[in-house]
């Protein structure tokens, strides 16, 4: 492939790719869910997110010679059928896992003050943990937490302990999905909660997924919770979207159009994984950083302190999940156009930064509240 000239169509929602790529020739920025064959007919890379099905049926008659995903799922890519033609190939494993987890434990104590209690009362269980399940375990340990860990490839390593499915189920009093979407091999999770197992889960618990949709069955989910509302939802993906089931989205306590890892800094590390890699096939050295990349995305976030804050407070201040929640809810207003504001708060997702950006200016926190806020991945000098 040649180093220059290029012609590059990108998903419009992928950020700094001017800044990482423009020096490889033009881009063309296009609606990530309505790229066609015909957008492609002279393009030579592609960089897509996780509404793009990249097949053959899509770019079988287009010269393009890489394709990379701001992503770090791969289902809604063809990865056999990209590496049978020679066409290169990158995802982006990790680059918004901090985000998500995150997106986890600000959701979480809004709950937890909401319901009156601690998580550090409570047992969470994680099934799935890969990049983000890893993260959010560590930060869950880092306060305190008792967690029920539940990953069958890993379990198979033998690495650390993990417990089935249906043990977790029944003990945990947090649920968090974070398991890739797979539909074969010996550990699918299409519908990996369903109407056979969700009765198991234990009363007054919460459940929440902010991995896939389809890993748990939702018409199965709505039927089962209006049996058992005395369970908390919290949705950030779901099975049909941008298609979302309304009846389902008026029982949950938080739902959000897919954004848990719609960080600033997650989108724009996924950006420059991409960038990295692309140079790696072109056999050049990168030669931009990605902390350049970040300190040019501006939008610094400053917390003045004045001493009364606890943990859930400044999370607050750089997240809130009710906010998200409020625009998710009133785009369901209208049936018809729906899915399209569905996509619409996507592409129009205010910024929001990580905890690791926040500087804490003012009155110093205790031992306590700062050992907490290390944990969940604040920088304190």
């Amino acid at each position: 492939m040649k180093l220059t000239n290029l012609n590059i169509v990108v998903d419009e929602n992928i950020p700094s790719v001017d800044r990482l790529f423009g020096h490889f020739g033009s881009i063309r920025k296009l609606p990530g869910r309505t790229i066609q064959s015909i957008d492609l007919q002279d393009a030579d890379l592609l960089l897509v997110r996780s509404v793009t099905k990249v097949n053959s049926q899509l770019i079988k008659d287009a010269p393009v010679g890489f394709v990379g995903t701001a992503t770090i799922g791969t289902d809604h890519i063809d990865k056999s059928w990209l590496n049978e033609k020679g066409i290169g190939f990158t995802s982006a494993p990790g680059c918004n896992a901090d985000a998500v987890a995150e997106y986890v434990i600000s959701t979480l104590l809004m709950v937890a003050a909401e319901q009156s209690f601690e998580l550090q009362d409570r047992v969470v269980g994680i099934v799935g943990v890969g990049n983000v399940g890893r993260r959010l375990q560590q930060r869950l340990e880092g306060l305190g937490v008792k967690l029920l860990l539940n990953d069958p490839p890993r379990a198979e390593t033998g690495e650390q302990d993990f417990v089935a499915l249906e043990c977790l189920l029944e003990q945990a009093d947090i649920i968090c999905l974070h398991t890739p979407l797979t539909g074969d091999g010996d550990h699918p999770s299409y519908h990996l909660l369903n109407a056979n197992n969700l009765p198991v889960i234990k009363p007054n618990s919460i459940l929440l997924n902010a991995g896939r949709g389809p890993v748990i069955d939702n018409v199965a989910l709505l039927n089962w919770h209006r049996q058992r509302p005395d369970v908390t939802l919290l949705l950030d993906v779901w099975e049909e979207e941008p298609t979302v089931d309304e009846s389902l989205a008026q029982q949950v306590r938080i739902g959000t159009p897919h954004i848990a890892g719609y960080s600033l800094d997650g989108k724009i590390r996924g950006t420059w994984m991409l960038y990295t890699a692309f140079c790696q096939h072109l056999g050049v050295k990168p030669e931009i950083d990605l902390a350049d990349c970040l300190c040019d995305a501006g939008n610094e976030l400053q917390i003045m302190l004045d001493g009364s804050e606890n943990l859930t407070d400044i999370v607050h201040r750089v997240y809130q999940p009710e906010a998200d929640h409020s625009r998710f809810m009133d785009s369901l207003m209208d049936k018809k156009a729906q899915p399209k504001n569905f996509d619409l708060l996507r592409k129009q997702y205010p910024v929001r930064r990580e905890f690791a950006a926040a500087q804490l200016q003012g009155v110093k926190p205790d031992k306590l509240l700062a050992d907490q806020l290390q944990a969940v991945g604040f920088l304190l000098e």
